[in-house]
């Protein structure tokens, strides 16, 4: 039995997010399906749409048999951080093969990428030779890989893809990439065909244009009782009430607290807020991360304690559970599943987080005093 890795957010689950599982189960119809995902707020710094229980639900319903939860200080940071805590949690589980969307859909080419990534000294010295330019980390990759190979890599799955490919060669695991075509635009918020991108949805539902025919049927239930999250009030509570003490949380550097603090009071969203601020070397989703950082008050040293110390579960299929049972003793970190006290330390980050969400969604639902979410698989 192949065991097959997805890594995703589903913000929300979509067509697409269908497509690619169906893809899957084509290739593998016999296989076991795990998914890591983020939970409470996105790598791109945007407020999870969907709880963690509905979007666990959701994954259950259309055939993922295991679900785990992507650790907050991995899945609120960049992509080769993102991509380190998944594919530790992936590697844990003993997964066989990651599946991922891409626009290329070329794994060959990604390969060769990450490897100059990894292994090639001039790639290091036109990376730190473009930052000083002024320009952003992700652009200053992209620009160092082209002076190297002549080849582009610019569009935001490739370059997930290739984090999580640098994460393999480092981790050196066993894992297998495999990529399926990403049919349409990352960034597009056209509502046109029936798979559109996650950002396009989002923005409908701002607008309250229908999106029934852009989301499976379960999806689009949970989708009817939602509204626009505002953290904002927060936000700015928290950087009037601490001033220049926010330098102290991840990802606030280079003084950036300074143009926080100076435009905070000058806008209404914080959208608004990130346009006053942004410059050439701190992006727009490099910014939004920030902000959740400061919300969340995620500080340095916990940020940047990168290690996996537990896998969280947050749902399985029976197929899933008889896996998990399969395997428990030759994992080598905790696998939790029912919340004893002497996991909550190792909890703590995730539990304050997914507190601040529910105040900021107004959602009661407290997944730490939930066993993980269970349905038979037909």
């Amino acid at each position: 039995m192949e065991k097959i890795g997805i890594i995703c957010e589903y913000n929300p689950f979509h067509n697409g997010h269908l497509y690619h599982l169906r893809k899957i189960k084509e290739k593998y119809p016999d296989s076991l399906i795990v998914l890591v995902m983020s939970s409470c707020f996105t790598q791109r710094g945007n407020i999870s749409i969907l709880t963690k229980e509905e979007k666990t639900r959701i994954a259950l319903n259309y055939g993922i048999d295991l679900i785990v939860e992507l650790p907050f200080v991995f899945a609120s940071q960049s992509a080769d951080v993102f991509a380190k805590g998944a594919i530790a949690i992936l590697k844990e589980l003993d997964v066989d093969y990651l599946v991922f969307g891409s626009e290329t859909n070329d794994v060959t080419k990604l390969e060769e990428m990450a490897n100059i990534q990894l292994n090639n000294s001039q790639y290091e010295e036109l990376v730190k030779e473009y930052i000083k330019e002024g320009i952003s980390y992700p652009t200053a990759m992209s620009k160092a890989i082209k002076k190297i190979t002549n080849l582009d890599i610019t569009t935001p799955n490739d370059l997930l893809g290739l984090s999580y490919i640098k994460e393999i060669i480092r981790q050196k695991t066993k894992i297998i990439p495999i990529t399926i075509k990403r049919t349409n635009d990352f960034h597009s918020t056209d509502l046109k065909g029936q798979i559109v991108s996650a950002t396009a949805i989002r923005k409908a539902l701002k607008e309250d244009k229908d999106i029934k025919d852009f989301v499976p049927e379960i999806t689009y239930n949970f989708l009817k009782k939602k509204k626009e999250y505002n953290y904002y009030p927060l936000l700015k509570y928290k950087v009037i009430t601490e001033k220049e003490a926010i330098k102290r949380y991840q990802t606030v550097d280079e003084g950036i607290e300074n143009r926080i603090i100076n435009n905070i009071n000058k806008c209404q969203t914080t959208s608004e807020l990130i346009e006053k601020i942004k410059t050439k070397r701190y992006t727009y989703n490099k910014l939004s991360r920030m902000l959740i950082h400061i919300l969340t008050s995620l500080t340095k040293e916990e940020g940047q304690d990168q290690e996996l110390k537990y896998i969280r579960i947050l749902g399985f299929n029976d197929k899933g559970k008889d896996y998990l049972n399969k395997i428990k003793k030759q994992v080598k970190i905790p696998i939790i599943t029912n919340i004893k006290k002497k996991d909550e330390e190792l909890l703590d980050i995730d539990i304050r987080i997914e507190k601040i969400y529910n105040l900021i969604t107004n959602n009661d639902f407290n997944s730490y005093k939930n066993p993980p979410i269970q349905i038979k698989k037909d």
